[in-house]
């Protein structure tokens, strides 16, 4: 960061502000640099590149509204084809900081992955005498040289210090003879089970730290030392997992907790749906179960995404929220415009979810949550709403969901409808495999009928 800061301010100092405008203007009519100042100021901040040794590129850019204009570029491709005065679209990445470069104010320098390589960049303004910001130097240092420094750095560390563990440990073994032999071999075997098992099981890690103990080393020398702090480190490792444990249960439980109260919030407002967010659930359980065990969709089934999907199905209708009572609750039959109105909760619940998504770092179950609220009404063959998404483009939490929700509202007794057997309900879902569902969803909703049933008569007995 610092070598990045301090190149682009070196330039910044170097260039003559003043001409730089004139450089930019005059760009079309030198496309081969013939202008005596340009050429001298081209050799220069190239000289100066040669001089850090990680300054992949060197540049300098007029900020405008619509883009970036070139004014110098150390790209050996511009340096061979380039023309003063080339427009370049903002990157992605300085999205967050454009006020700022609008302002010609300096920015702190960033780290940035592009199709270019993995860079630390430092934007420095170039004022003129009256204090204008007339162009920016950008500085690219590649810093792959120091990740692979530290890589090799880190491995030769451990290469060293496992030869030196591997020459004492030898030494040790010849000079003692068999009384080293046999606790330590106990500790090793031990200890490969821990690392072997792992420790996603609380029982499986407690039965190793109990083995662990039962060898009961006393040899009065250092080797005890060494088991005694193996045991310490493989009890505390138990506990801290047990109270790590402990913590996501309560988290998770206030996490279900939470979605099930946003959850009923919408569907209280909604006097139609009946149980629908528990039945949907449900289902959606009873549908991801079912394409796990006939390996369908194998490479997005993994633990995660079920998880997610299975938590977050309750917020498919949040965007309901948003429809007033009087389409909600409506009647009868829904007028045109009523139906937009409807229609509008996917849309809706898109953007509560993205506006939640936000507030969340690092990966989260919402994304799904968002999937199912915005896609859950399109269809496979493409004539669904709000986007009209087709196949597998659709997500496939929303697919999963489109079965769920439509299969429910079937069921379910509505004030404009009765509710309708579960024969009949399964046969029209499956006319709509291909055409409004994806039919491996609907294969294996189908082959659940008797956990379908169950769902059914439990909330219908409530």
């Amino acid at each position: 960061r610092e070598d990045a800061t301090r190149a682009a301010n070196l330039i910044a100092e170097m260039v003559d502000a003043e001409k730089l405008p004139v450089f930019l203007k005059s760009g079309a009519a030198i496309p081969e640099y013939t202008d005596p100042d340009y050429l001298a100021l081209n050799r220069m901040l190239l000289k100066v590149q040669e001089s850090f040794d990680d300054l992949t590129y060197l540049y300098i850019y007029q900020i405008r509204e619509d883009g970036c204009y070139t004014i110098f570029d150390s790209d050996p491709l511009f340096q061979k084809k380039g023309v003063i005065g080339k427009r370049e679209e903002f990157d992605t990445s300085f999205e967050p900081y454009l006020p700022k470069l609008f302002a010609g104010e300096p920015i702190e320098p960033i780290e940035l992955e592009s199709r270019y390589g993995y860079f630390v960049t430092a934007y420095v303004p170039v004022y003129d005498n009256s204090g204008q910001c007339l162009a920016y130097v950008g500085a690219d240092f590649s810093i792959m040289k120091w990740s692979e420094f530290a890589l090799h750095y880190v491995l030769n560390i451990v290469l060293f210090f496992s030869g030196f563990f591997v020459l004492v440990l030898g030494f040790g073994l010849w000079a003692s003879g068999y009384y080293l032999v046999f606790p330590i071999d106990s500790m090793a075997k031990c200890t490969e089970d821990f690392v072997q098992q792992g420790v996603e099981d609380q029982d499986v890690l407690d039965e190793n730290v109990r083995r662990l103990r039962k060898l009961d080393i006393r040899t009065g020398d250092e080797v005890e030392k060494l088991y005694q702090s193996i045991c310490e480190m493989a009890s505390g490792m138990a506990e801290q997992m047990r109270s790590i444990r402990h913590l996501a249960n309560e988290t998770n439980q206030m996490q279900s907790g939470l979605i099930i109260t946003m959850a009923d919030l919408v569907e209280n407002r909604d006097a139609n749906t009946g149980a629908h967010i528990q039945k949907t659930a449900a289902y959606v359980k009873i549908i991801v179960d079912g394409l796990q065990k006939k390996g369908y969709y194998a490479e997005k089934l993994t633990p995660k995404f079920i998880a997610d999907v299975v938590t977050s199905a309750p917020l498919h209708d949040v965007g309901k929220i948003n429809i007033p009572d009087a389409v909600l609750n409506k009647a009868g039959r829904l007028t045109d415009e009523e139906f937009e109105i409807m229609r509008s909760h996917t849309t809706a619940g898109k953007l509560i979810m993205e506006q939640a998504i936000s507030t969340v770092n690092g990966e989260s179950y919402l994304k799904e949550a968002r999937n199912m609220a915005a896609y859950h009404h399109e269809r496979y063959d493409g004539k669904g709403y709000p986007e009209k998404l087709h196949g597998q483009v659709i997500p496939l939490s929303a697919r999963i969901m489109a079965v769920a929700d439509v299969f429910d509202a079937l069921t379910s007794e509505r004030v404009y409808k009765p509710a309708f057997p579960m024969e009949k309900a399964m046969e029209m879902i499956e006319e709509g495999a291909g055409t409004q569902f994806d039919p491996k969803c609907v294969e294996v909703f189908k082959d659940a009928l008797p956990e379908v049933r169950l769902v059914l008569k439990k909330f219908q007995d409530q």
